[in-house]
């Protein structure tokens, strides 16, 4: 039986794959059009699995796999190679290796065919050495003459792993190639990273690669995921409920691991049986379990927005600001985080965080391991902890948790300033998020980001004994947005079939208007509160402690 797989390159022989027709339909087409295409992207993103599978249609001669309409029209010899492990070679190793596994490469393509190499080509292929891009650019030149009428095809994968000292010269030495003009070898050439050619080109001249053809590689659309997860219950039987479909791709913007990751853990580690519908309660012990755990790809992001101070303020700022941050990749900021595969141009062209998860995982990365705060939650007035705002019938009464959480806000006064590496601006909702966390881990529930924050809104779901509380956050901005923030939520509640909503607005104005207020809109209740912030220490209060 296949598998859902998270650990490297995925094969239809052993793994549930998402075809990728259109998408290997268009790089066919840059192929045959002789084009030098570049393609960056995040790791574990799908690269390796996308060009392995285009590979193998260059590679089958037109004979024996299926063809999207954009049928080959030329044959092609495609070779895949590795520059992982080229990174620490002097340039004349790195000539030096390359030749060897272009040559073993040929020789395995010839084998896959089931055809022997010409003898000429065998004889040419010893006598050959390799130890600089003009021996390249001359190796080139014979090699097509020797599998001429076929079109010679490199796909470079690890492209970020080129010798610095060899960069320059081998993409101007390509460059030299495509610009002498057809026919050509490489006929085309793909190149596929993670940094671009301008962060790699670190000396900051102008590009030696100027001729690229940008390749995009999207994320899974709700309709692949479907045809992921189809397959699975094509060969299992059992079935997903459409809504957790739907929420692993909303969850996940269809990020291919994260999507794979969610379904290993629904049909493999959650002992579900066979014979039963994964449903969205399963969902929800998935999404738990998931955003607990440490994975590499959690690793890669969390290392990555730690590189620089500025990410964090930057992202602090996408979260925050209703007006949002443009998404200009000429900035040097922007355009690494955008290539880390954290933030995206949404439809709007302002930045947002690509996915929720990815949110949670930033939020909780940049939040305080201790507050300090966490006594002052309750009052002596709670007999039971944070159970105290457990029905009798087992529900949430939201709105005395609210209110507590509200009055905690006012108790905890000028101490919410000395909140250790937490920027000012976001000190209210990591607070929230910190007290909601505590609440929902003693009652055994569950808390999630449902929707993505590119422009200042966050909304925050709880799962609680087949009930939904959804919970939205923003930042004062004015009345007009402060209403239209209401509007926005009786949207949301409405599509996920809830009629009560809560409403909080952190205030951080030197002259706040607290607020708390019940109205029904639209046939729905909204809760809505307006909190304080302070700005700073109050001149009393600091004198006092200076003193001490």
């Amino acid at each position: 039986m296949r598998r859902f797989w998270t650990q490297g390159p995925v094969n239809a022989q052993e793994h549930y794959v998402v075809s990728r027709t259109e998408e290997i339909a268009d790089f066919i087409d840059r192929v045959e059009d002789g084009k030098y295409v570049v393609l960056f992207a995040p790791r574990q993103t799908g690269k390796t699995t996308f060009f392995q599978a285009a590979l193998e249609m260059l590679a089958a001669n037109n004979t024996d796999v299926p063809r999207p309409e954009s049928a080959l029209k030329l044959t092609y010899f495609p070779i895949q190679l590795n520059f992982d492990v080229y990174k620490n070679t002097s340039i004349a190793d790195f000539y030096t290796n390359l030749y060897q596994d272009i040559c073993e490469e040929i020789e395995h393509l010839f084998q896959r065919r089931g055809l022997t190499p010409p003898e000429t080509l065998i004889q040419f292929l010893e006598d050959k050495t390799l130890t600089s891009h003009h021996d390249m650019r001359r190796f080139f030149r014979s090699l097509d003459r020797l599998l001429t009428p076929q079109k010679f095809v490199l796909i470079i994968d690890e492209f970020d792993g080129i010798p610095q000292a060899a960069l320059s010269d081998f993409l101007h030495t390509l460059r030299h190639i495509y610009i002498a003009g057809k026919p050509r070898c490489p006929h085309s050439v793909g190149i596929i990273g993670v940094k671009s050619i301008s962060q790699l080109n670190y000396d900051r001249s102008i590009s030696p690669f100027n001729i690229q053809d940008e390749f995009h590689l999207p994320n899974f659309t709700l309709e692949q995921v479907q045809e992921l997860l189809g397959q699975y219950t094509d060969e299992v039987g059992q079935t997903f409920v459409p809504e957790v479909i739907a929420s692993i791709h909303k969850q996940t913007a269809g990020q291919p691991v994260l999507v794979n990751r969610f379904a290993q853990i629904l049909t493999e580690e959650l002992d579900i049986p066979k014979s039963e519908p994964i449903t969205m309660a399963h969902f929800l012990k998935a999404h738990a379990q998931l955003l607990e755990e440490d994975n590499v790809n959690f690793t890669h992001l969390l290392t990555n927005i730690r590189k620089d101070p500025r990410f964090e303020n930057l992202l602090m700022r996408i979260m925050a600001r209703d007006e949002g941050v443009d998404f200009n990749l000429r900035s040097e900021i922007i355009s690494e985080l955008a290539t880390y595969g954290v933030i995206a141009r949404g439809a709007d062209g302002m930045c947002e965080i690509v996915n929720p998860i990815y949110l949670y995982c930033i939020l909780q990365a940049f939040k305080a391991i201790v507050n300090g705060l966490e006594e002052e939650y309750l009052t002596e007035e709670n007999k039971e902890g944070f159970l105290d705002y457990l029905t009798p019938d087992e529900q949430i009464n939201m709105e005395l948790l609210l209110d507590n959480f509200r009055d905690f806000i006012t108790r905890a006064g000028f101490r919410i300033l000395q909140v250790p590496d937490t920027p000012q601006e976001s000190v209210g909702r990591h607070l929230l998020l910190a007290y909601l966390d505590q609440f929902v881990k003693i009652i055994g529930g569950f808390m999630h980001i449902e929707v993505q924050t590119g422009r200042g809104r966050m909304d925050i779901i709880i799962t609680y004994n087949q009930q939904k509380y959804i919970i939205e956050t923003k930042i004062w901005r004015g009345d007009r947005r402060y209403q239209a923030g209401k509007k926005q939520l009786v949207t949301y509640l409405r599509s996920e079939g809830v009629t009560e909503g809560y409403y909080i607005v952190f205030d951080h104005r030197e002259e706040p208007e607290p607020r708390v207020e019940t109205e029904t809109i639209e046939g729905l209740t909204i809760r809505s509160y307006i909190i304080p912030v302070l700005q700073e220490m109050s001149s009393k209060v600091q004198n006092t402690s200076e003193t001490q």
